[in-house]
């Protein structure tokens, strides 16, 4: 499991190949599309090549073609502001000759201010709880081919569910989910690197929240389901390596749409990033 960290790692270390230009590529051809959480942590990544001596605060980003895992990606920057405090960057993603992803970032220089959080829920710990693999594991045997290899790859990121919902034969429940997770090794301090693999993570689960409510799963191979857009806040430092709570809840779905939310908090209760994403779900059942 750890050599998917080192993996992860090289797919975000990007290859530049001229001025404000930057090519990634993704881990295999196995899957339909490009994972949306690859492409935004990759696009970050290209942002900050081009950015010195601040850090990221914010990104909003747009879903606008499914990636080809088959071929690279490319990254085009626009160096659209480098101000006193803060530095602003657009970057396009692009294959075939087509937009398939947009991102803007802004950075900061870091300064001190006012400070206050909104508390992280009362939740069993880590320890306490079987992990997502272990989960996965105990159905594997009843799911097609296809889907048990997917089920099956290594992945650098290690997840244990709270309140998890059965794969094969889901309920209806509220739309809520809360969650721990971390890198499965230790991938140092460096901040650019801990919040471009944050950002990767943060695409991780939060569409099937607004899922929860319709006790639909897309294992049924019924569901069409994409990300649509991702905004991501980074309001203090993090350390990938150390479990986090991924709290995550639907406030609505609508026009074959659902809108998720998901507060990052670390383990001695600090908010460390929010996320807000929307996303397709059609059913055809």
């Amino acid at each position: 499991m750890a050599d998917a960290v080192e993996d992860l790692i090289q797919i975000l270390n990007l290859e530049q190949i001229e001025v404000n230009l930057f090519r990634g590529h993704s881990p295999d051809a196995s899957w339909q599309r490009v994972f949306g959480g690859q492409v935004i942590g990759q696009a970050l990544v290209a942002a900050y090549r081009t950015v010195e001596n601040r850090v990221c605060h914010s990104l909003h980003a747009y879903f606008i073609r499914p990636g080809d895992p088959r071929i690279p990606i490319l990254y085009e920057v626009d160096r659209s502001r480098d101000g006193t405090s803060f530095t602003t960057r657009r970057v396009v993603a692009i294959q075939h000759g087509k937009q398939i992803f947009n991102l803007a970032a802004s950075f900061q220089v870091p300064e001190q201010g006012f400070e206050h959080q909104v508390s992280m829920p009362d939740v069993p710990q880590p320890e306490d709880l079987p992990s997502e693999r272990e989960l996965r594991k105990a159905i594997e045997d009843k799911l097609p081919e296809a889907i048990r290899k997917h089920f099956a790859r290594p992945r650098p990121i290690e997840i244990k569910p709270i309140n998890p919902q059965d794969y094969i034969d889901p309920e209806k429940m509220e739309p809520y989910q809360n969650l721990w997770f971390r890198a499965r090794k230790e991938v140092g301090d460096d901040i650019a690197l801990n919040q471009c693999i944050l950002a990767y993570a943060s695409d991780m689960t939060l569409l099937d929240t607004g899922l929860r409510p319709h006790g639909v799963s897309w294992v049924s191979g019924k569901l069409q389901s994409a990300s649509l857009d991702h905004a991501m806040w980074f309001h203090r430092p993090i350390r990938v390596n150390d479990w986090m709570l991924y709290s995550q809840d639907s406030p609505s779905a609508s026009g074959a749409r659902g809108f998720n939310r998901g507060s990052i908090y670390t383990r001695d209760g600090g908010l460390v990033a929010s996320v807000a994403q929307e996303g397709l779900i059609r059913y055809r059942g």
